[in-house]
This record gives structure tokens, sequence and C-alpha cells, in this order.
């Protein structure tokens, strides 16, 4: 099991807790998390022992507020960059595997071309690393900026009573692109550009996020590790391949056309049925076993 600096990390029944663990800073992001996320979505690609990942923040008070501004408006040179401009310095880049090189830190815009972009979204969300296990966000509070490259690409998300969301960018006169972009489709247009246009000046409630479907359920802060623990148990005890090709499926009806999305359903479906876990499944239907359900 890998060790983290900035996360969090736990497994048990099929389940993993990946806790962004920056709680001084509200667990705003930096180079650091950013290369440890994307080395557990990865890493999680291949182990096998995990089906399903609930990912969560540190403390009470904040799922995650985005970049570390600290660090990112830092001056001074860049780390792998000669002087901190011109040409990548002999570490920069990535590693013969794609990977980021462990002493490698991840500035934004850091090409040496206008046609070159290092945007965090690389690294911090699981579907942008080839993660197709179902991931569930836990928003324990404030959900802001950077934090929308994550919550762009979960699943799903359970929020605790008094989680917010916002996007401060243009508060501070940055242009929002990737951050609501990320969000299209995930709630109706008019909430997501005034929620960006509105910046740190209007917090979207738990309340409303469930309104717009933005959320799935809003619980008191102590039953939220409860209930998206409930859910990634239940999915857990699915087939791993029929979960993922079932996944797959519904970002293609997200992201493609109708048409197009159908036309690959034939490929999901032989992809993700097992015949021996049909077998299995078909064994339980006959038996009239049931499951005990509960009402949302």
């Amino acid at each position: 099991m890998p060790e983290f600096e900035t996360l969090g990390y736990e497994e048990s029944g099929g389940v993993a807790w990946v806790t962004l663990n920056r709680p001084d800073v509200m667990n705003a992001f930096n180079t650091t998390m950013q290369r440890e996320l994307r080395g557990v979505w990865r890493w999680l690609r291949r182990h096998d022992d995990v089906r399903v990942v609930v990912l969560t923040g540190a403390g009470d008070k904040a799922f995650c507020t985005g970049i570390d501004r600290s660090e990112a408006l830092a001056e001074g040179p860049r780390p792998g960059r000669a002087g901190g401009a011109g040409s990548p310095g002999p570490s920069g880049g990535r590693g013969p595997t794609g990977d980021l090189k462990a002493d490698e830190a991840v500035h934004i815009g850091s090409g040496t071309t206008p046609f070159m972009f290092d945007d965090p979204g690389e690294n911090l969300g699981p579907k942008s690393n080839d993660l197709w296990k179902p991931v569930i966000a836990a928003v324990n509070g404030i959900a802001c900026g950077g934090a929308f490259y994550m919550l762009g690409e979960v699943d799903f998300m359970i929020a605790a009573e008094h989680a917010t969301f916002f996007d401060p960018h243009l508060t501070f006169n940055m242009a929002a692109a990737f951050e609501p972009l990320q969000m299209t489709g995930r709630m109706p247009f008019g909430d997501l550009v005034r929620l960006t246009l509105l910046g740190s000046e209007e917090r979207m409630s738990a309340q409303r996020a469930l309104q717009i479907g933005l959320v799935t359920e809003v619980v008191p802060a102590a039953d939220l590790r409860a209930r998206a623990g409930w859910a990634a148990g239940v999915i857990a005890k699915a087939h791993p391949v029929a979960v993922q090709g079932t996944l797959r499926a519904l970002w293609a009806g997200r992201e493609l056309s109708r048409g197009q999305a159908l036309g690959l359903g034939w490929a999901f479906v032989g992809l993700g049925n097992d015949p021996e876990a049909l077998a299995q499944g078909q064994a339980r239907f006959a038996s009239g076993e049931r499951v005990e359900w509960r009402l949302r």
C-alpha cells in the first residue's frame, strides 16, 4: 500500500477511502497532492482488492478549496525550469511511463510555448487518470474552485448539511474555464453560470445542490461517512467488470450524442458481462434471494 504526505488512505471490504489531508489550509491542493492523487488513481487501477472509492476531505470545514495559492503564486524560479523561464531543465516533463517524477513540481502554464499547458486537472481527477472504478465524493464542507476538477469526475456526491459550493476565480480577477467546464452536465446551465460569475459573493447550499441534482443526498455531518460507506459497500458487492462496463456506458451517454453512445452499447455489454458472474447472478435470482432495500 502506498504512503502519502498529503492524503489519507484506508481500505476495507472492497472500499478505499481517499482523504484530502491538508486541513490547515482547508485541503487546498499543492504540487505534492497533485502528484499523490495522480499516483493513487493510477495505482487503484491495478489494485483489485478495491472495487469502489470514496473521496473526502479531512476535518469538518472543507472538502477542498482549490489550488494552494501561496504555492502557485510564489515568486522565484519554478522547480524543473532553468532560471524559472525558457526551456525545461533536465528533470522537466514526465517519465517514460507518463507518470510524474517524484521530484517534479507541477505548475500551471509551465510549458515553453502557448501550445503546451500543464493543467492540474490532468493529475487530480480519476477519469483523467483512466480509473473506471466508481468514485463517490463525500463533501464535508466547502467545495470551491479547483475542487471541481475532482467533483467533475466523481460518479456521484453525497453532501453534509453544511457543505457549500462556489467558484472564487472572478472575485480575484482570474478567468474560470476548466473548473466550470468540468461541472457542465452536473447542474443546469443557469445555475452553473450564476455560481461561476458571482464568485465568492454567493455560495450554493447543500440543499440547493440537492434540488438541482448536483448532489444525490444531504445528510447530517455526523452521518456522512456512514451514508457514503453504505453506498460504496453496496456497489462493491457487484461484479467489478460489470460495474465498470456500466460506468463506461453511463459516461459515454453523458459525453457523446445519444446515437453515438447507443452505437457503443454492444461493446459495453460484451466486455462487461462475464459468463461465470452471469451464471452466479441467475442462480441467485432463481433461488428467490432478494435484497432488503431502502427508500431515498
